[in-house]
């Protein structure tokens, strides 16, 4: 069923009420959006481990009440020691999985809170960090029930995951996955978070936990050292955008996906008014799904090395000539490669000034690359797998470069003057539930709530399926699943109602003249939407 949305003055959604629960504590202090969101952030770094912590990266899009709108690229780049030549050495093909030689890049993470705050404060912030992170700090230190999607969540390769250094001494309970209600602290992340609200986030790169994290990840073998961590800035972005008939859509700049999340959007439109909730229109998006990924595969990469203006394919002409190719009555093929996972938290909140905040955080893999650094309690991301050792590839490793993300949030100011932040984890399905809920909502006039509790399909590979079939959820209509099929998509029915593997998405609407702000999060998801 849905979830009852939010009406409110200001509100947050996330998808652990902990961390909503962070975020509305914020605002009630006072506190404006961005500053609910740092607050949010770092509480759900400690409630749901399996899906984001400090050790991994982030990407923040900021819409201003007068509509300026800011993008934070929170990726860390590979490590000094994080070259092909070092891999192939070790005998491997690609980057594996898990362990230190998983934890190839830099955690950006704190870095993008620091930017963060810094705007928070250029926008009348003035909360010190011990409030910021008091609550994280306090679920770390005391115990927090085991989530329900944790317990339910069997990870790919589980027996390399548990046999990480730290992992079972940290994560499991007497050498067992916790059942969901299960109590367990994070003494030594508690202190970590303790430290920087004292000393700073700064403290995290440049200060004592900055050298900590650097000695445990030398001695356990990473190819990050001390220099990549006090060399590491987050830094600040204009965002991408794409016109719509009735909206102007924001994203991230590559690395992040943001663009093949806009090209969908657009593409969809082209191709003309399509009754909603019907096989056309699962079609359409599928379809545009392809087209978007073809153009991603091939173009996004690190900013600094990019060939191409992700720009262009934004245009007018390019989303209409991609548009053209799509046949309505048959699905085409499709032999690249899809990049797959990724275990994430998309967290979003407005406060009463109209300041709008879109925000997604992640480890990649479900516990990252499962090495816990003792020193710190910090399990380390491995969004370096993301990495070809295929120095033609288009996003091939080396030292200093960034990796593709999976990562992107979206916001969209329509011409009606609401303001909606929006988004989803999901790997490769990130911008095709975005586009579900969005055209639910914005284009075909459903309810907050109902854009985001309705059955979804993913074209594709996430969270451990291989397979590159329609995922459906089974509340999808028999009728159109049958139409699918006869078009020529392969479906695969995942023979549940509300399904993790579709997304933990999130939806908020500042609406304009009274200002109040509908939200709501994921029934898929512990989350949920509070507000004051």
């Amino acid at each position: 069923m849905p979830e009852t949305p939010v009406f409110a003055r200001a509100a947050c959604a996330a998808p652990h009420h902990l961390a909503a629960e962070s975020g509305r504590a914020v605002l009630a202090e006072g506190g404006n959006a961005v500053e609910a969101m740092l607050a949010m952030a770092a509480t759900i770094a400690v409630v749901y481990p399996h899906m984001n912590g400090i050790g991994g990266d982030g990407f923040w899009l900021v819409r201003e009440p007068g509509g300026r709108v800011h993008t934070i690229e929170a990726c860390g780049p590979a490590g000094a020691l994080a070259t092909i030549r070092r891999y192939r050495d070790k005998g491997y093909d690609s980057i594996p999985d898990r362990g230190p030689d998983a934890a190839v890049t830099v955690a950006g993470a704190v870095g993008g809170w620091a930017l963060a705050r810094e705007l928070a404060g250029s926008l009348g912030g003035r909360l010190p960090l011990s409030l910021l992170l008091g609550e994280a700090i306090r679920h770390a230190r005391e115990g927090v029930a085991v989530s329900a999607s944790e317990a339910r969540y069997a990870p790919k390769e589980l027996d390399t995951l548990y046999d990480q250094p730290g992992f079972a001494a940290t994560f499991l309970i007497d050498g067992k996955p916790p059942q969901a209600g299960a109590i367990r602290a994070l003494p030594a992340l508690a202190a970590t978070l303790e430290q920087l609200a004292h000393a700073g986030l700064d403290d995290f790169y440049r200060g004592d936990v900055g050298r900590e994290i650097a000695a445990d990840l030398e001695r356990a073998g990473s190819p990050v050292t001390r220099a990549d961590l006090d060399g590491y800035r987050a830094l600040a972005r204009a965002p991408l955008a794409v016109r719509l008939a009735k909206a102007t859509v924001y994203n991230c700049q590559p690395p992040s996906q943001g663009l093949a999340a806009l090209m969908i959007l657009g593409i969809v439109e082209k191709l003309g008014s399509i009754p909603p909730e019907t096989p056309a229109w699962c079609h359409a998006l599928i379809e545009a799904t392809k087209r978007a990924f073809r153009v991603r595969d091939a173009v996004v990469t690190d900013f600094d090395r990019l060939r191409h203006d992700p720009a262009a394919f934004l245009t007018p002409e390019r989303l209409a000539r991609e548009a053209a190719a799509i046949a309505m009555d048959r699905a085409a093929a499709y032999p690249l490669r899809a990049s797959g996972d990724g275990d994430t938290v998309w967290m979003g909140a407005i406060d009463g000034s109209g300041l709008s905040v879109s925000y997604i955080q992640s480890v990649y893999w479900e516990f990252g690359s499962g090495l816990v650094l003792p020193a710190t309690g910090i399990v380390w991301q491995n969004r370096g797998t993301s990495f070809s050792l295929d120095p033609k590839a288009t996003n091939p490793l080396e030292p200093g470069r960034k990796p593709f993300h999976t990562l992107n949030p979206a916001l969209a100011v329509l011409d009606d003057g609401r303001v909606v932040s929006y988004g989803s984890m999901g790997g490769d399905g990130q911008p095709q539930f975005q586009a579900q809920v969005f055209t639910r909502y914005a284009l075909y006039g459903m309810g907050v709530a109902d854009a985001v509790d309705a059955p979804r399909l993913l074209f594709g590979r996430t969270w451990g399926a291989e397979s590159m079939t329609v995922k459906v959820e089974d509340r999808f209509d028999p009728s159109c699943i049958a139409a699918l099929r006869r078009f020529g998509h392969e479906i695969e029915e995942l023979g549940g109602s509300y399904v993790d593997s579709l997304g933990h998405a999130g939806l908020l609407v500042r609406h304009p003249g009274n200002g109040r702000v509908e939200a709501t999060h994921d029934p898929r998801s512990d989350g949920g939407a509070a507000g004051i």
